[in-house]
């Protein structure tokens, strides 16, 4: 999900409540934080030798023990806003960074708008060969790169 669709859905929906749903179908706990909100910018070479980047808006939740704080959609939407100078463009993909266990970064997938409030789906991210014409890897392989010297 975009940016600019994460904030059209917090607007249309005002006050709601917030939840999010891991890949597994967990849910954070409802009395999260989002603790920062940041521009992650990401260069690098890929194993075929091409520069890319890749720029996300990362939210970081966090989960203490004050289980009456309730994040709701305005105050998100606020907290958003307060970023805007740090965000090149409001087409950047959205991720939520979440400890359990280990830190993960999960994309936000989708919103869906329940009567009980707003649900944040959280997908899963993956590796993958970016030159595989240059590795040699077969467009069904998946797996990594297959050629010598690359990846």
């Amino acid at each position: 999900m975009t940016l600019d669709a994460f904030r059209a859905v917090l607007a249309a929906n005002p006050a709601a409540p917030l939840y999010l749903m891991l890949p597994d179908g967990s849910f954070v706990p409802e009395h999260f934080h989002v603790t920062e909100v940041g521009r992650v910018q990401k260069d690098f070479i890929d194993c075929g030798g091409t520069v890319r980047s890749a720029t996300s808006c990362v939210l970081q939740v966090w989960v203490a023990t004050d289980t009456a704080h309730r994040l709701d959609t305005a105050k998100l939407a606020k907290i958003v806003a307060l970023a805007d100078p740090l965000l090149p463009s409001a087409d950047v993909p959205v991720e939520v960074e979440y400890e359990s266990g280990v830190v993960a970064q999960y994309p936000v997938a989708a919103a869906e708008v329940t009567p009980s409030g707003v649900l944040f789906h959280l997908g899963t991210k993956h590796t993958a060969c970016l030159a595989p014409d240059r590795c040699g890897v077969p467009a069904t392989a998946g797996a990594g790169c297959a050629a010598p010297g690359c990846c």
